[in-house]
């Protein structure tokens, strides 16, 4: 797939009617529902119905389940992701009535158009920090605008269309669309090697986030102290009237954080910034909580937002969906969800759960997301897994690639093995609840992991026993 190219934005109210295909998906549905609110004529399509479908159509949004060329109607502009292939019924339509065709980057972009654009990115972390960016300006009265690519834990929504001149986005790195937004303040987590199917070399990947740091416009630039990546690129941006400031746990951060308490459901620390110290409390666990806390602590302080406020307002956060979301009680034991597919984020996510678990066990079900990233990182993934006592490892997601031959998820579960796992390799997914009801034991606490359909596993495997 090649990266995105990115194109001049026209306003809402100038696109005429918008008709988004694959409007259900996490990284769509925000977007068209801001368009809807704005009073803008959507329609939207998918291949299944889903809770994301139907709240578009309670907002009003014209959808259809399917894709079918009569579903554009009279729209004069058409909305697609990265993953909607040139030869969707729909997409070829469009391009054979000479519509306007927009990646969803620009569709979201157009809507930033006269706002104060905040984007945040990063290998790993953006759609928490961007949960977090939202509710702390919401927290403080600043009635941002935002759109993040997993609905809020608070209050269901991934979208919302505020009276501030803030505007808050999750900007995927994944194919290069990041570049799209016309940002002032621009956040980035930490940069590590990922998604080479579209970015061709590590270099390549580095290079696209000193193209979005330096991008007209991009006023302020707000990087992990800690992390090598963000270290790297942070002589490469300065100048040019950019402020740069830097969050994280080493000694010169502009935001730093000391005394980190990690080993219970909650998380905190000391942050303390040139005019600003004090405790912060979060509700969510883990260590890369309270990274990903700092930075939007520090995106708040370069809006000019005060410190003590801030960090209050860091404690109300109740995470998002698919980000450590509890399911439910099997067997005694609880299982959770989280999205987790690189493997320094399963890493993580199994350090933050570690504590949780307790005198139990911590079991694992593993969903590989795209055939090249398997193939890339089949060794790093089995190294993470290890830390869990149980593994179960399903076969490969494919979202928006063909197979790779040899590639499948038996080589992440050869590689657990050889790690040291205790691993169960189910090649039918249909298998899987079973496999893990049977696993599971009072006092366990489970983890259901990966980007792609894993996420039905604990609920299938809670129905199955009822």
């Amino acid at each position: 797939m090649a990266l995105v190219t990115a194109v001049p934005l026209l306003p809402p109210a100038e696109l005429g009617g918008v008709h988004f295909i694959a409007a259900g998906g996490a990284g769509m549905s925000g977007i068209a529902a801001a368009y809807a609110a704005l009073g803008v004529p959507v329609s939207g399509s998918d291949q299944a119905d889903s809770a994301a479908l139907r709240q578009l159509a309670a907002a009003g949004v014209d959808v259809h389940v399917g894709h079918h060329p009569d579903h554009l109607g009279d729209a004069a502009t058409v909305v697609v992701s990265s993953a909607i292939r040139e030869s969707n019924v729909e997409l070829a339509e469009a391009r054979r009535r000479g519509l306007r065709v927009w990646h969803r980057s620009a569709a979201l972009g157009a809507l930033m158009l006269g706002r104060r654009g905040v984007a945040i990115t990063g290998t790993h972390g953006k759609t928490t920090t961007t949960g977090m960016t939202a509710e702390i300006l919401t927290a403080v009265g600043a009635d941002p605008s935002y759109v993040i690519g997993s609905p809020l834990a608070s209050t269901g929504r991934s979208s919302r269309l505020g009276g501030g001149d803030a505007f808050v986005v999750e900007a995927d790195e994944s194919d290069g669309s990041f570049r799209q937004y016309p940002a002032e303040v621009v956040a980035i987590t930490n940069i590590e090697a990922d998604h080479l199917d579209n970015w061709g070399t590590p270099q390549a990947y580095f290079e696209g986030f000193v193209a979005l740091a330096t991008a007209p416009g991009v006023r302020t630039v707000v990087l992990s102290a800690d992390d090598p990546g963000t270290r790297a690129l942070r002589p490469l941006i300065e100048g040019d009237g950019r402020r740069v400031l830097s969050f994280g746990e080493s000694a010169g951060a502009d935001v730093r954080l000391t005394e980190l308490r990690t080993s219970s459901p909650t998380a905190s620390a000391t942050l303390t910034a040139s005019d600003d110290s004090g405790p912060l409390q979060l509700s969510v666990p883990g260590h890369y909580n309270l990274s990903n806390a700092a930075a939007a602590y520090a995106i708040g302080w370069a809006l000019g937002h005060d410190g003590p406020a801030l960090r209050a307002a860091a404690s109300a956060f109740r995470g998002t969906y698919r980000r450590f979301s509890y399911v439910g009680e099997l067997n005694g034991a609880r299982i959770y969800d989280d999205y987790a597919h690189h493997p320094t984020e399963v890493r993580a996510l199994l350090a933050a759960a570690r504590p949780l678990a307790g005198e139990g066990r911590l079991v694992v079900c593993f969903q590989p997301h795209l055939f090249s990233r398997t193939r890339e990182f089949a060794t790093e993934f089995g190294t993470a897994l290890a830390a869990a006592d149980q593994v179960v490892v399903l076969d490969i997601y494919p979202a928006r690639e063909d197979p790779i031959p040899g590639v499948s998820g038996e080589l992440v579960a050869a590689a657990a093995r050889d790690a040291g796992a205790a691993v169960t390799y189910v090649g039918d997914k249909a298998a899987a609840p079973g496999v893990l009801a049977r696993l599971l034991r009072p006092g366990d606490l489970a983890l259901t992991v990966g980007a792609g359909d894993v996420t039905a596993i604990g609920p299938a495997a809670l129905e199955a026993v009822r």
